[in-house]
């Protein structure tokens, strides 16, 4: 009784469009009230159990991280440096799009960092070259997609907390899928390229590039700092995260002199706000768990497939999640997918023996790409506004072409599992 009234209160204020948070509390009392547990309990799944979760603490240095390169011009001098050394190309500017997300990926955690921050300058630097809107939009979301795959990330932190598997394997885990993702994403500019004549840019003399590379220079430590302190075994990845938070300070105080006290203090505030946010959807989710794992929902599942057959086919459960995700991910935002779906699957996903570590990677790399898919994909939205293009032509672009070659990424990442845990494996990791 406790279960139906749990499911049917979450479901019902979902349609009507209330905030998951208040869906996933309210349900939570109504269904400790049903069942006859004290609602201190409540709290305590609230709170106590939130407060337990040290490695949440990385998330807001990642916010903060990234908040500071967008604020601090850090990001932009970043992307002129790569957009010097790439403009003699043909459509360089697409290819400079995708090395710029992959370096950004090193600092931000965030695919919507990377668009609203990154993408800006991106954006308006393509349209400037006479790149059309739909293209530059396009390649601006689709080589975002790359920021939560290579480390750090986000949604990789929050796996970890709802699995219990290894941040730091995560992390490497999720170095060659991005390289993989850029290096399809290069290939689609190139023969977009052709295809559409874009424009080559002038090339910058040696003596310029070289300026511009030392200027750059420190922004291009900052992942190198933080990933040589992970796996030189210096620090952990909090302790990482803060390390950046505290270099990324002092060199836009100190060396490019673009942050103050009042841009610090605002910085700070738009930090907290999405602390904020993010904290209380974690600390709801928590009840959500809670009733999932009180109820044996995956038990319950997990019969479920075996009798159907889904757990001695690891092809088959695959591609179902996979295909779970993907349409999920169109309508569904991606906090939603990530901390009610994974509770349940994820006993399923190891009663079939498919490794957590490739699973966290698997999982990343959909719930980026549910950022680009219609109609509710977050990134269209953000860089039709940004660049004026309309929304049906930056989604037809993607439609078209960015998310099949997105989908053929993810089904070598999938199926290939020695691909993935390759350099996890090299550091030692068992699974």
């Amino acid at each position: 009784m406790g279960k139906m009234i749990f499911f049917l209160t979450f479901g019902a204020m979902f349609v009507l469009g209330y905030p998951i948070v208040f869906s996933m509390i309210a349900a939570g009392i109504l269904y400790f009230l049903a069942t006859g547990i004290s609602l201190p309990n409540l709290l305590d799944i609230l709170t106590i159990q939130f407060s337990g979760q040290y490695v949440l603490i990385s998330v807001p240095l990642f916010i903060f991280t990234a908040n500071v390169m967008n604020d601090c011009e850090i990001t932009a001098r970043l992307f002129d440096f790569i957009k010097k050394a790439l403009g003699g190309i043909r459509g360089g500017l697409g290819y400079a799009n995708i090395a710029a997300s992959i370096i950004f990926a090193g600092m931000s955690g965030s695919e919507i960092a990377d668009v609203s921050g990154i993408g800006s300058i991106e954006i308006k630097a393509m349209l400037d070259e006479g790149y059309d809107g739909p293209f530059a939009c396009a390649v601006t979301a689709a080589s975002a997609t790359i920021g939560p795959i290579i480390p750090p990330s986000i949604p990789m932190v929050i796996y970890s907390m709802l699995t219990g598997t290894s941040l730091g394997y995560l992390f490497l885990a999720g170095f060659l899928p991005g390289l993989l993702l850029g290096a399809f994403e290069m290939l689609m500019v190139y023969i977009l390229s052709r295809m559409r004549n874009y424009p080559r840019g002038k090339r910058v003399p040696l003596p310029l590039l070289v300026r511009s590379f030392w200027v750059s220079l420190p922004a291009l430590l900052a992942p190198m700092i933080l990933l040589a302190g992970i796996y030189g075994g210096i620090f952990t990845a909090t302790e990482a995260a803060a390390v950046v938070v505290i270099y990324v300070i002092l060199i836009s105080w100190f060396i490019y002199r673009t942050l103050g006290w009042k841009k610090l203090y605002k910085i700070l505030m738009r930090t907290a706000e999405a602390v904020g946010y993010i904290s209380f959807i974690v600390a709801s989710a928590n009840i959500f768990t809670y009733v999932v794992a009180r109820e044996h929902i995956p038990q319950l599942l997990t019969e479920a497939f075996i009798n159907a057959g889904l757990l001695s086919n690891r092809v088959l459960l695959l591609l179902s999640t996979n295909l779970l995700y993907f349409t999920l991910g169109m309508f569904i935002d991606v906090s939603i997918i990530q901390l009610v779906v994974i509770p349940m699957i994820f006993p399923l996903v190891t009663a079939a023996g498919i490794d957590p570590v490739h699973f966290g990677i698997i999982t990343t790399v959909n719930l980026m790409m549910a950022l680009d898919t219609p109609p509710y994909g977050q990134t269209g939205y953000i860089t039709s506004a940004l660049s004026g293009t309309p929304l049906r032509e930056v989604f037809k672009e993607m439609l078209k072409y960015w998310i099949p070659i997105e989908v053929a990424a993810l089904m070598i990442i999938t199926f290939w599992p020695d691909f993935v845990l390759f350099l996890p494996r090299l550091f030692g990791y068992s699974g």
